[in-house]
């Protein structure tokens, strides 16, 4: 892998992680079209740092939130931050069963099916046009609101469907305030990624991994740049009920990559 494709890659996991338009989709358009074998799957390497940039990112900016968190868990009283925390690990229980269960199926969509990504990035387009549209309320995140978000999310582990677009689209439409519904959808996340690193680093093809040492060093600066760039401006792009904009995005986008694969 060059350096230039580490630049790339790392800018584009860095934004689209926190943006609404689907890091997964916009890896898979990426590695289409540097070519199937610039970005081969020997580079799970690659993947994993580029994966613990962004959660870094999210870790800077909640650390005060994230050490409440583990504050909460370990306080063993029924009060606001144990409630949180134990809303945050009801809401990953749906994605680890997921990922657990059909992780061979999962990986088979990850192989350049870009008519998949396509439409997939047409259905985030209708989720933030319709999250845009709701009224805003001071709701919290409830615990049945914890394992719904949590299937949103399970859900957007295919490639196109944001998951940030999905939990923050679920949150809104279920009533809950915008800020605290982006709050909740970035650090219900972190765990997952640390776990999916976890079991990555354990895999063989990380063992296989023949990415240089620089591309891995460049992707983790630029991907960890862009996720503290994209996590705070999701965050004010939410408040203001903006999303509109990334609906329309996704849509050109995704109506591209149908009329590609269905063209070749």
């Amino acid at each position: 892998m060059s350096i230039i494709e580490a630049i790339i890659l790392g800018i584009i996991q860095g934004l689209t992680e926190f943006l609404p338009v689907s890091s997964s989709g916009h890896l898979e358009l990426a590695k289409f079209i540097m070519g199937d074998d610039s970005v081969p799957k020997e580079s799970m390497l690659m993947t994993v740092v580029l994966h613990f940039a962004t959660a870094l990112s999210t870790v800077v900016i909640f650390r005060k939130d994230i050490l409440e968190i583990i504050k909460g868990l370990f306080q063993f009283k029924w009060n606001d931050e144990f409630k949180f925390s134990l809303k945050i690990v009801l809401s990953m229980i749906p994605a680890a069963i997921v990922g657990i269960v059909f992780n061979d199926q999962i990986e088979a969509f990850f192989s350049g099916n870009i008519l998949l990504v396509g439409c997939m990035l047409i259905l985030t387009a209708f989720l933030l046009l319709f999250a845009d549209r709701a009224k805003n309320t001071n709701q919290s995140v409830g615990f049945g609101h914890s394992i719904i978000i949590g299937i949103s999310q399970a859900i957007a582990i295919l490639p196109g469907i944001s998951r940030s677009g999905a939990t923050i689209s679920t949150s809104v439409l279920l009533g809950i305030d915008r800020e605290k519904a982006a709050r909740f959808s970035f650090l219900m996340v972190v765990p997952l990624i640390f776990g999916k690193m976890a079991k990555d680093v354990m895999s063989d093809e990380f063992a296989a991994s023949s990415v240089s040492s620089a591309a891995l060093i460049i992707g983790f600066i630029f991907a960890f740049l862009a996720g503290l760039v994209a996590c705070k401006w999701m965050i004010a792009l939410v408040k203001k009920a903006k999303l509109t904009y990334f609906a329309i995005y996704c849509s050109v986008i995704g109506v591209a990559a149908i009329i590609y694969s269905l063209n070749q």
